[in-house]
């Protein structure tokens, strides 16, 4: 375990600097309050960067990829995941150049109701599939999106042999014509 915050239970994985934070909502009659992130309580994800930049995406159907996407430096981004609509698996590859986990993935079951935000540091490829309709997450960059420094491998590439949970039923074309990872990629 990495640390305990008032709002937020941290934990750590087999990937350094991959975290999965549990935020602690505050429940009464009425519903809930949460707080999704706070700088102050996380600065140690961000590495004193600040989140510059708010994404919302929604998908359709069930089984659905989106991903793997990531920036070269100096765009590369931390992002803080989480689900606010349905459930998905959200996957976070290791590209890092001189990383003892190079290429190696972690996957982590996001829902509306688990209350659970994956932290992807600079240096990682990121997708993730919807495991039910009408899925919803957001996604907090320290980065701003930067098209011309933008990369991505197809998320069915056998190199990362990633066990995605549904059989996959939309990927977008943009993302199932990356090349695959081949021996001239040493990572960034």
């Amino acid at each position: 375990m990495l640390t305990t915050a008032s709002r937020f239970h941290c934990q750590s994985t087999l990937i350094a600097g991959v975290v999965v934070i549990e935020r602690r909502p505050i429940h009464d009659q009425r519903g809930f309050f949460e707080r999704v992130f706070c700088a102050n309580e996380l600065t140690e994800f961000t590495h004193g960067k600040p989140i510059v930049q708010i994404n919302h995406t929604f998908t359709k159907q069930c089984g659905a990829i989106r991903g793997l996407h990531f920036q070269y430096p100096p765009a590369a981004e931390i992002k803080f995941v989480t689900c606010v609509r349905g459930e998905l698996f959200d996957v976070a590859v290791d590209i890092r150049a001189d990383s003892p986990t190079f290429l190696q993935w972690h996957g982590e079951h996001l829902t509306a109701d688990n209350y659970k935000m994956l932290v992807i540091p600079e240096g990682f490829a990121h997708g993730f599939q919807a495991l039910s309709d009408d899925c919803e997450l957001l996604y907090m960059n320290t980065a701003y999106y930067t098209p011309e420094l933008e990369s991505g491998f197809n998320p069915t590439d056998k190199a990362f042999e990633i066990r995605w949970p549904q059989t996959i039923t939309d990927l977008s074309p943009r993302d199932a014509v990356h090349a695959p990872l081949d021996s001239q990629f040493l990572g960034i």
